[in-house]
């Protein structure tokens, strides 16, 4: 088996000569695998990483607006400033679009995203580029997670209690875009992507971060819209749920979700054993190694036991299970924990 090769069997639930492995890291780690290993991709390759490829459009729409020191700003409207955090830094949203909005006529005159504000015609050579040695992922659906950004996460947490008609109608065109910006997507690259992301975090360390009578009556059927497009393009569907998302999972399982990150086990109502007993049979897991207090402040031994743990638990029948931290790799892991993990994962990963 190929990396390609691998990443689907275990998507498919299929046997593999070993569990494949994907790698999430921040900028900080990355470089730091850089000057160890001479190269990202250098380190990619000695640590077996299988991993996705990724495609996307190039950006042609209008200029955007002008950014200040340390600050980016996207087609959204939305910007971010990089903060220095202990280890790293990160971009963290300083403006949220709509976060005034209060009537209908608001929500109509933001200017939406369009899909003609992009050019699609490169990716179909640079998706079959691609494949040839790993499984290709494209897109990213995240109707919520969008909602949070353009008004702001305490706001969005409020709009379907307070104003529920507005909420439906600032979902809808968030939707309307995702949906024909990737319906074009996957039509440029027909029968080259294997993977898309529809995704949103619903779970928080303790619980949900929402109901699931508001998940069910608000955000459902904007997922199931972008699960069926990306069926019907044959292409899997992985979601990304932080958090305790455990409630949520019989009705996103039955929605057609093919793969399920990140796995945070110690999470209320996320054992691993559990999770796959009654959902292994359906879709595969992705992630799940612990990364919070193994990875940063563990023992290489301790990581180690925690690979054999995570394979024991998510691939108990040899298949079903891509390894990789639970989020991205943080600038405070030490290098000698990170190799411990894919040298474990390799050995100790290929018993079968």
């Amino acid at each position: 088996m190929n990396s390609r090769t691998r990443m689907l069997a275990a998507i498919r639930r299929e046997p593999v000569d070993r569990i494949p492995t994907d790698l999430w890291a921040t900028p900080e780690i990355q470089e730091k695998l850089s000057r160890h290993f001479g190269s990202y991709e250098a380190a990619l390759e000695a640590l077996h990483i299988d991993g996705f490829a990724g495609v996307g459009p190039e950006y042609v729409g209008p200029v955007l607006p002008p950014a200040g020191p340390d600050e980016q700003v996207d087609y959204w409207g939305i910007r971010t400033r990089r903060i220095v955090h202990p280890g790293g830094t990160y971009d963290e949203q300083s403006f949220f679009p709509l976060a005034e909005a209060r009537t209908l006529d608001d929500i109509e005159a933001y200017p939406w995203p369009q899909a003609d504000w992009f050019d699609y015609s490169k990716m179909r050579a640079a998706a079959a580029e691609a494949r040839k040695t790993r499984a290709v992922q494209c897109g990213y659906m995240a109707p919520f997670y969008m909602h949070n950004k353009l008004r702001g996460l305490e706001q969005s947490l409020m709009d379907p209690l307070l104003e529920p008609e507005l909420t439906h109608v600032l979902l809808q065109k968030i939707s309307d875009f995702l949906y024909e910006h990737h319906r074009r997507m996957f039509t440029a690259c027909a029968g080259l992507i294997d993977v898309a992301q529809v995704t949103d975090d619903l779970g928080s360390q303790t619980g949900p971060l929402i109901s699931l009578e508001i998940y069910r009556d608000f955000y459902a059927p904007h997922h199931q819209r972008f699960i069926n497009l990306c069926h019907e393009f044959g292409i899997y569907v992985l979601h990304h749920d932080d958090g305790s998302c455990r409630e949520f999972l019989p009705l996103l399982v039955a929605m057609g979700i093919d793969i399920l990150n990140p796995i945070q086990w110690t999470c209320p109502g996320m054992d691993m054993r559990e999770l796959k007993a009654e959902f292994g049979g359906r879709i595969a897991f992705h992630g799940a190694v612990e990364n919070q207090r193994i990875l940063p402040f563990g023992t290489p031994d301790e990581v180690r036991a925690e690979v054999r743990h995570c394979i024991d638990c998510l691939a108990s029948d040899g298949t079903g299970y891509i390894l990789a931290s639970c989020h991205n790799l943080q600038g405070n892991t030490p290098l000698e924990n990170i190799l411990a993990m894919y040298d474990e994962a390799w050995r100790y990963g290929r018993r079968w």
